[in-house]
C-alpha cells in the first residue's frame, strides 16, 4: 500500500481524508493544516493524525494529496516534488501557467508522478460515453450552481467552468484557435456567471456557460458529431446517445426514419451505454495509485491540468478586453 498524506483539511480535504482512509490502495499517514487549532479539532473528531510540521508529513509518505486553497498549490506542490514524492493536487493546478509549468519540470526532474483533481473525468456518465465521442464538431455545456460563498475567492471559470474545459479538451484532439467570452460579477468580486466560445483548429466549436448564482443546479454537456448526438448529465449521472445510419430498404414498422433535403433516408436509433455507479473522487485517487505502481500515465496528468488552466485563464483574460 502507498503511504499517503493530505495537505489541507477543509471541506474537500476532509472528504479526501475519509476516502484515503477507506481505500485499500493507500495507508493514510496523516494530514497537515495551516490552522493548528482547527487541525487539532479535526484530529480529535475524526482520528486522523495531525502533523504540525509539513516537512515531516511529506517525508513519511509516498504520495501527498494537496487540497489547500489554490493560492497555496504551487508552494505546497514544490515541497512535495522536491522531496521526490508523488503529487495529487486539486484543480485548478496552480494560479498561473508559469507555476504549473514549474511543477511539470520538477516532476520530470525528480521522476515522480503528478495528477490533477479534475473529478468530472471520473464521473460515471462521462466515463460511459467518452469512447463514443469521436471528432465532435459542436459542443454545448451548462454548469449551473446555487450560490455558495465557498470558492468565490476565484472566478466562476476557475471554480466551475474549468471542469467542462478539461472534459472538452480531453475529447477534442485539436489545438485551441480562438476564445471569445464574457463574464459578470453579480455578488462576488470576481465573475459569478460566464459564457465562453472556444474554437479549435479542426473547426470544432464549444459553447460553455457556467453560473454560481442559479436558482437550479445543472451540469450537462452535449456533443454533436457526424451521425451522432451524445448528451451527458454529470449531475444525474445519465447519458443519451442518438445515432443515425442509412435507412434499410424496407424499414420496420417501428423504425424511426428521416429523409433529408437530398432525399437520403436515415434511421435514428438509440445506443445508450450502461452507467456504472462509482465514487468519482475515490476513483481518481485509486487510478493515481495504479499509475504510480505500474509506472503509467495518470489519467489527468500535470500537463492536462496545465492546459485546462491555460484555457481558463484565457477565458478570464477575454473578460478584461471587453
Amino acid at each position: 500500500m502507498l503511504k499517503a498524506g493530505v495537505l489541507g483539511a477543509g471541506h474537500l480535504g476532509k472528504i479526501h481524508l475519509k476516502l484515503l482512509q477507506s481505500s485499500e490502495r493507500y495507508e493514510l499517514v496523516g494530514f497537515y493544516d495551516a490552522n493548528p487549532e482547527y487541525a487539532q479539532q479535526v484530529e480529535k473528531e475524526f482520528g486522523y493524525k495531525y502533523f504540525s510540521n509539513v516537512d515531516e508529513l511529506i517525508q513519511a509518505c509516498d504520495m501527498i494529496d494537496v487540497v489547500t486553497p489554490t493560492s497555496f498549490h504551487h508552494d505546497s506542490a514544490v515541497k512535495v516534488l522536491e522531496s521526490g514524492k508523488h503529487l495529487f493536487v486539486e484543480k485548478p493546478i496552480t494560479v498561473t501557467v508559469d507555476e504549473a509549468n514549474d511543477l511539470i519540470s520538477l516532476s520530470r526532474k525528480h521522476n515522480v508522478k503528478g495528477q490533477v483533481g479534475q473529478v468530472e473525468r471520473f464521473n460515471p456518465a462521462f466515463m460511459a460515453v467518452k469512447d463514443n465521442i469521436d471528432q465532435p464538431m459542436f459542443i454545448e455545456s451548462h454548469r449551473l450552481a446555487e450560490f455558495n460563498p465557498r470558492g468565490t475567492d476565484v472566478s466562476v471559470v476557475l471554480d466551475l467552468m474549468i471542469h467542462d474545459i478539461d472534459a472538452i479538451l480531453s475529447v477534442v484532439k485539436s489545438e485551441v484557435k480562438s476564445i471569445n467570452a464574457s463574464g459578470v460579477a453579480v455578488i462576488s468580486k470576481t465573475p459569478d456567471i460566464a459564457n465562453a466560445r472556444i474554437e479549435f483548429e479542426n473547426g470544432c466549436v464549444a459553447n460553455l456557460t457556467a453560473s454560481r448564482i442559479s436558482l437550479k443546479k445543472m451540469r450537462k454537456a452535449r456533443f454533436f458529431q457526424k451521425d451522432a448526438y451524445i448528451s451527458v448529465d454529470f449531475l444525474e449521472k445519465a447519458v443519451e446517445v442518438v445515432r443515425m445510419k442509412d435507412a434499410p430498404e424496407t424499414p420496420g414498422d417501428f423504425d424511426m426514419i428521416l429523409k433529408n433535403a437530398e432525399g437520403e433516408s436515415k434511421q435514428i436509433y438509440f445506443d445508450n451505454p450502461e452507467v456504472s455507479a462509482n465514487n468519482a473522487i475515490l476513483d481518481e485517487l485509486e487510478t493515481f495509485a495504479d499509475a504510480i505502481e505500474n509506472n503509467t500515465r495518470p489519467i489527468v496528468n500535470l500537463e492536462d491540468g496545465t492546459r485546462a488552466l491555460d484555457v481558463a485563464l484565457k477565458v478570464i483574460e477575454n473578460f478584461k478586453s471587453l
